[in-house]
């Protein structure tokens, strides 16, 4: 028996997962197809799963802050129970150092008042009394071990930062993905698990469906590739890289997990904090634990992944890097002799801005490069997706007359041709994540 759909989603993470969630509620008959064993057991399952408000572009701001209330508003988004119960969204709030990297947050701050974001100017003081195992040394630009000045202080400190009450983080990335899942099914979307797709099914010049390493053939006039790291290959598998300005490819990335210092319960009282003086960000972890991650400086060597389902997932001597970086902000950190965190891969375009769109190839569709900075819009992207597809299967040319959407939330119209697969690389990105 022949399987089809209206609607063939490659991807299970928690946008494929929203993406199916908002094509059912229009009335497309859905079909996720995933090559793990459950929905956000991928790329997601490793996400540190940070919603943030603060981006470095207008659009991006905007995109994020609507995304915010999705979670804020997390049962009531879902419109279903789950047995496994509702993912839990801490809004423990995000510190952003001030620093000579970000312009003092100036660029940020206008984005946030054009759009009546809250936020608060804290000093180095203010740091301190809310985080009081924070040294506000300056260490800017962020150095290797081996360097002979790692470690050493460059003078004066850190100007305060700026606090955003509207951030904090997911606990189970892969709870709240599998209750995307139950909400998609409740309209009547479908999973196919541990499916893994070899071929992107064409005919008469347009996408016909994919067929699996068994030889089953599924069939959907609609596709959307929402494949994570393994994105570029689903694209280069569809044949639809060659009017691609921006492509996507998959980078290692490790975070770090270490015990929070004697005498402070990071886990109940610390915050997000980004912090580009030594280029760190982290975040509370389980087990009053602190999770640490790399915002990529220039210094360290970026690990690009061919094929992001065989690769080394050993922590490597940057896991150490990592914790050691953070130790000059908390320096009563204790670095264990074990590494302890996640190794896994983002799916990541040239200038971090991620692809919503459609391709050269009708009927197939892109949500690509979001790993590692897309989690926190997974409702909003999936929304936004669904609209894509609902317009250019009308009939319209997104490429020459874009799609203009409505965030609902925060009331705003939005250019979805700023996620263009053409566009050019945006000089106003930060080219790093918090991911």
């Amino acid at each position: 028996m022949t399987d089809t759909a209206d609607a063939i989603i490659i991807g299970a993470g928690v946008i494929g997962a929203a993406t199916a969630f908002e094509l059912a509620k229009l009335g497309y008959k859905t079909l996720s197809v995933d090559r793990n064993a459950e929905a956000g057991h991928g790329s997601t399952s490793s996400s540190c799963a940070i919603i943030r408000v603060h981006y470095s572009t207008l659009d991006g701001t905007a995109f994020a802050y609507e995304g915010y209330f999705y979670w804020r508003d997390w049962a009531e988004y879902l419109g279903v129970e789950d047995e496994r119960g509702f993912a839990t969204f801490r809004d423990v709030g995000c510190l952003v150092t001030k620093t000579e990297a970000n312009g003092y947050m100036a660029n940020y701050l206008a984005h946030c008042d054009a759009l009546d974001i809250p936020y608060e100017d804290w000093s180095a003081a203010k740091v301190r009394e809310r985080l009081p195992i924070y040294d506000m040394q300056a260490y800017y630009p962020a150095k290797r071990p081996e360097d002979a000045d790692f470690g050493a202080p460059t003078g004066g400190e850190v100007a305060g930062g700026v606090f955003f009450p509207t951030a904090g983080y997911v606990t189970d990335p892969a709870l709240a993905t599998h209750n995307l899942q139950r909400a998609a099914e409740a309209h009547g979307a479908r999973f196919r698990f541990n499916a893994t797709i070899t071929e992107i099914l064409q005919e008469s010049g347009r996408v016909s469906g994919v067929k699996l390493t068994d030889g089953t053939a599924l069939h959907a006039p609609v596709v959307i590739n929402v494949g994570g790291p393994a994105s570029s290959l689903i694209n280069a598998m569809a044949g639809v890289t060659d009017d691609m300005t921006m492509t996507t490819r998959a980078l290692k990335q490790e975070v770090v997990h270490v015990p929070s210092p004697a005498g402070f319960d990071f886990e109940q009282n610390g915050i997000v904090v980004s912090d580009s003086d030594i280029s760190c960000y982290c975040r509370p972890e389980h087990g009053n634990h602190i999770l640490i991650g790399s915002e990529d400086p220039p210094c360290d060597e970026h690990v690009w992944i061919a094929d992001d389902a065989d690769y080394d997932r050993n922590f490597t001597a940057q896991w150490n890097v990592q914790a050691m970086r953070y130790a000059q902000r908390v320096p009563s950190l204790g670095i264990p002799n074990t590494a302890s965190g996640v190794v896994d891969c983002y799916d990541v375009t040239e200038d971090w801005i991620p692809i919503y769109d459609k391709s050269s190839l009708p009927g197939f569709y892109m949500a690509c490069g979001t790993s590692g900075n897309q989690y926190k819009n997974a409702a909003i992207a999936g929304k936004m997706m669904a609209a894509l597809v609902d317009y250019c299967e009308a009939g319209n040319d997104h490429d020459t007359n874009p799609l203009t959407f409505r965030l609902p939330y925060i009331g705003r119209d939005t250019d979805v041709g700023f996620y263009s697969r053409k566009r050019e690389i945006n000089p106003n990105s930060s080219f790093s994540v918090l991911g």
